[in-house]
Protein backbone atom coordinates (compact mmCIF):
# COMPACT_ATOMS: atom_id res chain seq x y z
CA UNK A 1 0.00 0.00 0.00
CA UNK A 2 1.33 3.41 -0.89
CA UNK A 3 0.35 6.88 0.11
CA UNK A 4 1.42 8.85 -2.97
CA UNK A 5 -1.59 11.17 -2.94
CA UNK A 6 -0.87 12.40 0.58
CA UNK A 7 2.86 12.59 -0.08
CA UNK A 8 2.27 14.79 -3.15
CA UNK A 9 0.00 17.11 -1.15
CA UNK A 10 2.59 17.39 1.62
CA UNK A 11 5.32 18.08 -0.91
CA UNK A 12 3.36 21.12 -2.18
CA UNK A 13 2.91 22.41 1.36
CA UNK A 14 6.60 21.98 2.16
CA UNK A 15 7.65 23.70 -1.05
CA UNK A 16 5.29 26.59 -0.30
CA UNK A 17 6.63 26.86 3.27
CA UNK A 18 10.21 27.03 1.96
CA UNK A 19 9.28 29.68 -0.63
CA UNK A 20 7.31 31.71 1.91
CA UNK A 21 10.53 32.57 3.76
CA UNK A 22 11.08 35.25 1.12
CA UNK A 23 7.83 37.20 1.45
CA UNK A 24 8.48 40.78 2.47
CA UNK A 25 5.24 41.40 4.35
CA UNK A 26 2.56 39.46 6.17
CA UNK A 27 0.06 40.56 3.54
CA UNK A 28 2.33 39.17 0.82
CA UNK A 29 2.51 35.87 2.70
CA UNK A 30 -1.29 35.86 3.08
CA UNK A 31 -1.72 36.37 -0.66
CA UNK A 32 0.78 33.60 -1.36
CA UNK A 33 -1.20 31.29 0.92
CA UNK A 34 -4.43 32.24 -0.83
CA UNK A 35 -3.06 31.50 -4.29
CA UNK A 36 -1.39 28.27 -3.14
CA UNK A 37 -4.70 27.07 -1.74
CA UNK A 38 -6.55 28.11 -4.90
CA UNK A 39 -4.05 26.40 -7.20
CA UNK A 40 -4.12 23.19 -5.18
CA UNK A 41 -7.93 23.18 -5.13
CA UNK A 42 -7.94 23.58 -8.91
CA UNK A 43 -5.54 20.67 -9.33
CA UNK A 44 -7.63 18.46 -7.05
CA UNK A 45 -10.68 19.21 -9.21
CA UNK A 46 -8.93 18.58 -12.54
CA UNK A 47 -8.90 22.26 -13.52
CA UNK A 48 -5.96 24.12 -15.05
CA UNK A 49 -5.24 26.85 -12.46
CA UNK A 50 -3.98 29.34 -15.05
CA UNK A 51 -7.09 28.98 -17.23
CA UNK A 52 -9.31 29.23 -14.16
CA UNK A 53 -7.71 32.47 -12.97
CA UNK A 54 -7.95 33.94 -16.48
CA UNK A 55 -11.69 33.20 -16.58
CA UNK A 56 -12.17 34.75 -13.14
CA UNK A 57 -10.57 37.94 -14.41
CA UNK A 58 -12.60 37.94 -17.62
CA UNK A 59 -15.84 37.54 -15.68
CA UNK A 60 -15.08 39.71 -12.66
CA UNK A 61 -18.52 41.36 -12.63
CA UNK A 62 -20.40 38.06 -12.81
CA UNK A 63 -18.09 36.70 -10.11
CA UNK A 64 -19.04 39.56 -7.79
CA UNK A 65 -22.73 38.81 -8.32
CA UNK A 66 -22.56 35.09 -7.52
CA UNK A 67 -19.18 33.81 -6.27
CA UNK A 68 -20.49 30.32 -5.54
CA UNK A 69 -21.05 29.73 -9.28
CA UNK A 70 -17.35 30.36 -9.98
CA UNK A 71 -15.76 27.68 -7.82
CA UNK A 72 -13.18 25.46 -9.54
CA UNK A 73 -15.54 22.48 -9.54
CA UNK A 74 -18.44 24.27 -11.26
CA UNK A 75 -17.15 27.29 -13.17
CA UNK A 76 -17.22 25.43 -16.51
CA UNK A 77 -21.00 24.97 -16.23
CA UNK A 78 -21.32 28.68 -15.50
CA UNK A 79 -19.24 29.53 -18.57
CA UNK A 80 -21.39 27.24 -20.72
CA UNK A 81 -24.56 28.83 -19.36
CA UNK A 82 -23.24 32.33 -20.10
CA UNK A 83 -22.29 31.32 -23.63
CA UNK A 84 -25.76 29.91 -24.52
CA UNK A 85 -27.66 33.22 -24.87
CA UNK A 86 -24.91 34.62 -27.12
CA UNK A 87 -25.21 31.61 -29.46
CA UNK A 88 -29.01 31.76 -29.66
Amino acid sequence: IDNNLVERALKKAILHRRNSLFYRTRNGARMGDLFMSLIHTCELNGVNPFDYLIELQRHAEELKQSPSEWMPWNYRETLARLARPAAA
